[in-house]
């Protein structure tokens, strides 16, 4: 019942935050104007924000889970693999290069698999890839190529600084229903077979050992989980560029609401990093408007808050 009540409440905020979402911006529409003639390219613009905000909240925050599980690291999110360096350094290359913009969500993406690819072989070792392996090889990496993108921003920036800002800050300004759509699918299917390994992230979350003995193939899993959350994380830079500190924060905000079940924290995540991303994004174009504010400066002031009050429960509590 418990469940069930946090799942109403949870879904009953969303929606009032999507429809919050749809009538305010840096031009607000009354709800009973809403779906008027004059007013639906603005509606389909939001709308578009909004799809997005959920996409990437919930993709992010599930990837935070996972890798949080796997790792056995509570401070560990999706970049952790090193995806949005990889991406970003694409996608500032493609910049460069003068590439059309119908490219650049492509070059991103290609660049976060290829990351993905340099740190799982920087991890391995006699086939078997360890915790504390991946986590320095993703760092590694992460530096590397956040140097490079400094470097080429240096060089080039003034070409085209605004598009590089773009990418390396996040926004969830999406134009194209297809490009949106073609993100969906990686991300929707990668939740819903991270949902089908909820037991075994329950007994990983526990200890290897444990897991071991309960018949689990732990790396195999591993392994999978980590290549499903590096593409979902990979599919959402294509729409909106980097963005950091939801796959940590949200994650930890909902262990301490509904606890460490993975198969009831999953889709309460989903539902909560929904809310969360669409409150960032009506802050991102409303605070300052017409100024956009970046929406990767939004989620790390909130998510730099957040934590500190969490840091100082914890040590409260000790």
């Amino acid at each position: 019942m418990r469940l069930k009540r946090k799942l109403i409440i949870l879904l009953l905020l969303l929606v009032a935050i999507i429809i919050f979402g749809l009538i305010k911006g840096a031009v607000n529409i009354p709800l009973a104007n809403l779906l008027r003639q004059d007013n639906q390219a603005i509606l389909n613009l939001r709308l578009l924000r909004v799809i997005a905000a959920i996409l990437t909240g919930s993709g992010l925050a599930i990837s935070g889970i996972v890798l949080q599980a796997i790792l056995r690291n509570s401070l560990a999110e999706p970049y952790l693999l090193g995806t949005s360096s990889g991406a970003g350094l694409a996608a500032v290359i493609a910049v460069i290069m003068g590439l059309s913009r119908v490219y650049v969500p492509l070059a991103a993406f290609l660049g976060a698999v290829l990351s993905i690819i340099i740190v799982y072989n920087l991890a391995r070792e006699r086939g078997v890839i360890t915790d504390k392996s991946l986590i320095l090889s993703g760092v590694i990496i992460s530096i590397a190529f956040s140097s490079l993108i400094v470097f080429l921003v240096t060089l080039f920036g003034s070409e085209a600084r605004h598009e590089m800002n773009w990418w390396l800050w996040g926004s969830l300004q999406v134009y194209d229903y297809k490009l949106l759509l073609l993100v969906a699918v990686p991300v929707i299917l990668g939740i819903v077979v991270i949902y089908l390994f909820a037991q075994d992230l329950n007994a990983i979350s526990l200890g290897e050992e444990e897991a071991l003995h309960l018949g689990i193939d732990t790396q195999n899993i591993k392994k999978l989980l980590i290549l499903v959350t590096a593409l979902i994380s990979a599919s959402l830079i294509c729409i909106c560029g980097i963005i950091g500190f939801v796959g940590l924060i949200v994650p930890h905000i909902m262990r301490l609401v509904a606890g460490p079940n993975h198969k009831i924290l999953i889709p309460l995540t989903c539902l909560a990093a929904s809310v969360f991303m669409i409150i960032c994004d009506l802050l991102s174009r409303t605070l300052f408007a017409p100024v956009e504010i970046p929406i990767d400066v939004v989620t790390a002031m909130i998510g730099a808050v957040v934590f500190i009050i969490l840091l100082k429960k914890g040590k409260r509590a000790l």
